[in-house]
This record gives structure tokens, C-alpha cells and sequence, in this order.
């Protein structure tokens, strides 16, 4: 299956998974997806996330995180900038997602990072994803 926009799918198989309340889900593999996974590990919002090699592109294996009574840690991920409209914004503009609360995911030219690395940097970039 040929699949347009692999970041909203990365995000709708997080969102889903959580939904049923997994511990585990498997997307398919790639750099962009790798680096998204670590900023979802070292902000929290994962457990830890592991890459197997399947003979193709490999598979990312994301091991979910929950609160007391079984609660997503993730409240909410919304896809930005999307194939059809893309979303860039410099480094005095990005956006804060919940006043802070949340994190934005955006790809500059410095790699991909959190919207607080990005002006920490002086740099913009493409917004990809919100994830509170």
C-alpha cells in the first residue's frame, strides 16, 4: 500500500494504538520517523522505541506510554504541515503549543527538533507536528 503523507501515519498509528490501549506499535522505517520517535522519547511522551531490520526499509518498534489508571501520556498529536500545504515558520515565529505545554516537531535545516530547540538554535524550519 503506497502511502502519501508517512508522518500523519506515524502520528494516526500512535493515536490509534493508544485508543486500544496497546503497549507496542510497528510503523514502517525511515530517518524522518526515527528522529520524530526520539523527540517523542526524550520529551516523554514514549517509553523507548527500537528499529529491526526486516530485509526492506526495517520496522520502528514504539513501546507506548501510560499514566495511573491506564491514561495516554499523550494527549492529543495534530499533523501541521501537510503534503498539499506546507507550514514553514522562522525562528521569532514558531509556535508554542499549549502555552508551552506541548511540543512542536519541526524539520530545519539543522535537523529535526522540538520548537524550544529551534529557537534556541535561531533556526526555522517546516512545522510537522503538535503533540500535547
Amino acid at each position: 500500500m503506497q502511502v502519501t503523507d508517512t508522518i500523519a501515519d506515524l502520528l494516526t498509528r500512535i493515536r490509534n494504538a493508544q485508543a486500544a490501549k496497546h503497549d507496542t506499535v510497528e510503523v514502517p522505517a525511515s530517518n524522518m520517523k526515527k528522529a520524530i520517535c526520539q523527540i517523542l522519547v526524550d520529551e516523554g511522551y514514549v517509553k523507548n522505541f527500537t528499529v529491526t531490520d526486516d530485509g526492506k526499509q526495517g520496522i520502528i518498534n514504539i513501546t507506548l506510554k501510560y499514566g495511573a489508571g491506564r491514561t495516554p501520556v499523550i494527549k492529543g498529536l495534530k499533523r501541521v504541515s501537510k503534503p498539499g500545504l506546507r507550514i514553514y515558520s522562522n525562528a521569532q515565529e514558531l509556535p508554542k503549543v499549549m502555552k508551552g505545554l506541548g511540543i512542536a516537531v519541526v524539520s530545519t535545516s539543522k535537523g529535526i527538533m522540538t520548537d524550544r530547540e529551534a529557537r534556541k538554535a535561531n533556526v526555522g524550519g517546516e512545522v510537522l507536528a503538535f503533540i500535547w
